[in-house]
């Protein structure tokens, strides 16, 4: 089993080598490789929608998929399959944003009622990720969090989005696992605090 999937993975990385060189057949081919991974991820990330949602784990793929590789202007510089699935995770939060804003939107007006953020902080991730609030404000402080450091929200797309270990993460941002592991805990403290403290509470910062 071991060995096939390692016999798996090479040939994903084979074709995904040639699809950067603009191969079509290897495009075709790739997909029902790396298919399974990218759909388990998809329902992952639904799981955490309310039970109402609209989008499927099928779409969700689907529309990853296109936007990395489908498009015939779609960056495909890929050096392996962990930097494929780095950018997979970037491409599937902005998707579950959008839809967040999109669910928003519908329900402006409606018999939508808004959840105040501070009646998450009790609730689980999985619960809190059911609040379109709650998703808009984190993709918000995540997106701040870029800007001081970059490193740091990359692992929390890697690990949060693409849910790559930390030994996977480590080998595509080329750090040691411990290194990420500590800016692992330091994101998710600086998140919390940028969503959750009031404005005038200070947020940790790293030395």
């Amino acid at each position: 089993m071991a060995n096939e999937f390692t016999e798996t993975n090479q040939l994903a990385n084979d074709l995904l080598q040639r699809v950067s060189q603009g191969d079509q057949q290897a495009r075709e081919e790739f997909l029902p490789l790396i298919y399974q991974r990218l759909r388990q991820l998809a329902q992952k990330q639904l799981r955490n929608e309310a039970p109402d949602h609209t989008l499927q784990p099928t779409a969700l793929v689907h529309e990853v998929y296109l936007q990395l590789i489908g498009k015939p202007a779609a960056t495909t510089n890929w050096d392996d399959l962990d930097h494929f699935f780095g950018a997979a995770a970037k491409a599937m939060r902005h998707i579950l944003v959008d839809h967040a804003r999109s669910k928003k939107r519908l329900k402006r007006g409606g018999h939508w009622q808004r959840v105040p953020l501070e009646d998450q902080l009790d609730r689980s991730e999985r619960e809190r990720l059911q609040n379109a609030d709650y998703v808009l404000a984190l993709d918000d402080a995540l997106s701040r969090f870029a800007k001081v450091d970059p490193i740091a929200a990359e692992i929390v797309e890697l690990r949060f989005f693409s849910e790559l270990t930390i030994a996977e993460t480590a080998r595509v941002l080329g750090l040691s696992t411990r290194s990420v592991d500590s800016l692992w805990a330091y994101a998710r403290a600086w998140l919390h605090a940028e969503i959750f403290a009031p404005p005038q509470q200070s947020l940790p910062t790293l030395n």
